[in-house]
């Protein structure tokens, strides 16, 4: 499942919940099977947000609630599947297995939040998003991993 994971990184500036829409839709035209993109970030960062913003783009009408608490929640979208994945109250790498992870991957695409708990379950080439506060309403995004991402966000 290796692809190119070198070759692209940008920062974005997203004044509010508009121009986190409008990431999120980039993202989604670009997703794809096998596509993880790692969203990271502190909490508060708006990485749900994101992957709501995904979601809906890629035409999930139904609520998107965190699946912090079932850990993993599967939409199956007019033109890909795609599994939530929070990591957060993952205690070890081997939970990520049990999760299905590269089922996921193999089926669909994966949204993963908090990806630095999948340790070596994590796909090499995730496009990686860190989120950073920068005022109430306002976040940076920086984007990095596979060239292919370029042409999209």
């Amino acid at each position: 499942m290796m692809k190119d994971s070198q070759g692209f990184e940008r920062e974005v500036a997203l004044a509010d919940g508009a121009e986190t829409e409008a990431l999120g839709a980039a993202i989604a035209r670009g997703l794809a099977v096998g596509d993880a993109v790692a969203l990271e970030g502190d909490l508060g960062a708006g990485k749900t947000t994101l992957a709501r913003a995904i979601l809906h783009a890629l035409g999930v009408a139904e609520e998107v609630p965190s699946p912090t608490f079932t850990l993993v929640q599967q939409y199956d979208t007019p033109t890909l599947t795609v599994r939530h994945f929070d990591l957060y109250r993952v205690a070890s790498e081997a939970e990520i297995a049990e999760l299905g992870l590269d089922d996921a991957l193999d089926e669909g695409a994966a949204l993963i939040e908090w990806p630095e708990r999948a340790g070596a379950h994590l796909p090499a080439d995730a496009l990686h998003v860190a989120l950073t506060i920068t005022a109430a309403t306002a976040r940076r995004a920086k984007l990095s991993g596979p060239k292919k991402w370029a042409a999209h966000v």
